[in-house]
């Protein structure tokens, strides 16, 4: 594998470079990390993306792919998050649209992609439940056919954005006489059909984007399923793939690992800076080792991307590893911030006390307990790795 640029790779990196600087604007960036303003402005962000022609650079090309090569997808990626722009919200582009395009119908191609693409959807994920989380098989949302319906019961539980969604991607037990990964059928399901109520959940960072979901007798059109009846685990797995590769948040580490070494070299403890500190440098030196073989574990995820397969297990390595250090950051801004990071502000104060960055730390720390676990637990990656690599 050359990991060397080329003078087309080094042009192309400017151009996107160029790009964010143009128009991702200051003013657009604030609306987006506003809570009141965030859900239309990244939409408005996305629209942008997709009227370049960047919104799905991993779709293939008929459906509005880039065709990139895996260097200019690496690429853009690490400018993306180098200029503070965030990632597209994952449920329809990076999840079940790439479900539709490998097993979804004509019909439903053509009724859901252009949507997805453009953002005229706002998708959510449907799958864990309040006694099936890591354990997904073991769902108990049923859906009845009722001649050319379904009719849905039940409930799914920690949906991120499922207050803006105008549709959500759900796993729901057709079959309950077979085996837990059997039985289990894929649908897609109209947010606004009768029936379905949103149940707000407050999460220790004091940001709403966790939700439960309550079917109560939602009728939903055969015509909504993703391929076969009973075989929805088969699709689901790839979508958990893809998920798991986009919960690594490479990139993104970078960048803040980047971002906390600039405070390092700012924040004074004992008459120097704390980037001089011994204990500090060890602790950053740690953090890169690990984000450079994660880098080069991407690449090989992204190769087998460009030859035409989908994630295979490293995608569970990624996520494992990824989450690791996504903590091992955030545990690192907090030590920096040091008391300050304990200060609560926000809804329960009206001025910023100590650090600026102090507030931002405890928020990110107290979410990012749950990386290790949402997306499949780590304990669960472990075992696919186990099995699927180790052949244990």
């Amino acid at each position: 594998m050359d990991t060397n640029f080329s003078p087309e790779d080094l042009a192309f990196r400017d151009q996107v470079r160029t790009f964010f600087q143009d128009e991702f604007t200051t003013e657009l960036a604030a609306r987006i990390g506003t809570p009141t303003s965030h859900a239309v402005a990244i939409v408005e962000w996305q629209k942008i993306l997709a009227k370049k022609g960047w919104i799905a650079p991993n779709w293939p090309v008929e459906h509005g792919g880039t065709g990139w090569s895996i260097t200019q997808d690496y690429l853009f990626e690490r400018e993306r998050a180098a200029a503070g722009v965030p990632d597209v919200v994952p449920f329809g582009l990076k999840m079940v649209g790439q479900v539709i395009i490998a097993f979804g119908s004509d019909t439903q191609k053509q009724q859901f992609l252009p949507r997805i693409y453009n953002s005229d959807d706002w998708w959510c994920q449907g799958y864990s439940e309040p006694g099936a989380g890591s354990d997904l098989a073991a769902l108990k949302t049923r859906a009845e056919r009722h001649g050319d319906d379904y009719i849905v019961n039940g409930a799914k539980i920690w949906t991120t954005y499922a207050q803006y969604a105008d549709w959500i991607f759900c796993l729901v037990r057709t079959d309950p006489t077979s085996k837990k990964q059997s039985g289990i059928s894929f649908l897609l399901i109209d947010m606004k059909t009768p029936g379905i109520t949103v149940n707000k959940i407050d999460s220790i960072d004091e940001n709403h984007t966790l939700n439960e979901v309550v079917f109560d007798n939602v009728r939903v059109p055969v015509a909504n399923r993703i391929g076969e009846e009973n075989k929805g685990w088969t699709y689901a797995k790839v979508l958990l793939a893809h998920e798991r590769t986009a919960i690594a948040e490479i990139a993104k580490s970078g960048h803040y690992l980047a971002d906390l070494k600039a405070i390092a070299k700012e924040e004074i403890s004992g008459g120097k800076a704390l980037i001089e500190d011994t204990l500090i440098q060890h602790r950053f030196a740690n953090i890169e080792i690990e984000l450079m073989a994660l880098e080069f574990t991407e690449l090989r995820v992204l190769s087998s991307f460009a030859e035409g397969k989908g994630p295979g297990p490293e995608s569970s390595l990624l996520k494992i590893k990824g989450t690791e250090v996504q903590q091992a950051i955030q545990q690192l801004r907090m030590d920096l911030a040091g008391y300050y990071s304990g200060v609560v502000t926000g809804e329960l104060s009206n001025e910023q006390i100590g650090h600026a960055f102090g507030d931002r730390a405890r928020r990110e720390f107290m979410y990012g307990r749950a990386a290790t676990i949402y997306g499949g637990s780590n304990e669960v990656q472990k075992n696919i790795t186990a099995k699927a690599v180790l052949g244990l």
